[in-house]
């Protein structure tokens, strides 16, 4: 079963955190809880909002399109910016939607990690899978 399990103090500022899980409906909550408390750590609570919505929508893809839902988070502190990789091992890569239908209840979670992220792509991972990762800069909100 997954849980949360708050981080513990490596050194005075750690500069990443990586989960290996198989994510399931609620696993995103968890991993919002990870990413808050990093922050706060990190003094960058104003990426906040940015980064636990750009987690909650690659996570959901990973519940959604990866068979065996098998991933690794990694968030990342970097220079007045933090940055996050979801990995799995599904070489299907996703394709921003061109048209969106009113009726359609998915397929808008790049849109939405596009306008929160400061940058974004998805890169391809030795051995098959993929990375999909976003950056949120201090300032730029």
């Amino acid at each position: 079963m997954n849980r949360y399990i708050p981080p513990t103090p490596l050194a005075p500022f750690r500069a990443q955190y990586r989960l290996r899980l198989t994510v399931g409906a609620h696993s995103a909550r968890h991993i919002r809880a990870i990413a808050r408390s990093l922050l706060d750590e990190w003094a960058m609570h104003e990426l906040t909002d940015a980064v636990e919505l750009g987690v909650t929508e690659l996570v959901a893809n990973v519940v959604r399109h990866v068979p065996d839902r098998r991933c690794e988070v990694v968030i990342l502190r970097q220079e007045g910016a933090v940055r996050v990789e979801v990995t799995d091992g599904c070489r299907q890569l996703p394709v921003p939607p061109t048209e969106l239908s009113l009726g359609v209840e998915g397929g808008r979670g790049l849109l939405l990690l596009d306008s929160v992220a400061d940058k974004w792509g998805v890169d391809p991972v030795s051995g098959g899978g993929k990375a999909v990762w976003f950056e949120c800069w201090c300032g730029s909100i």
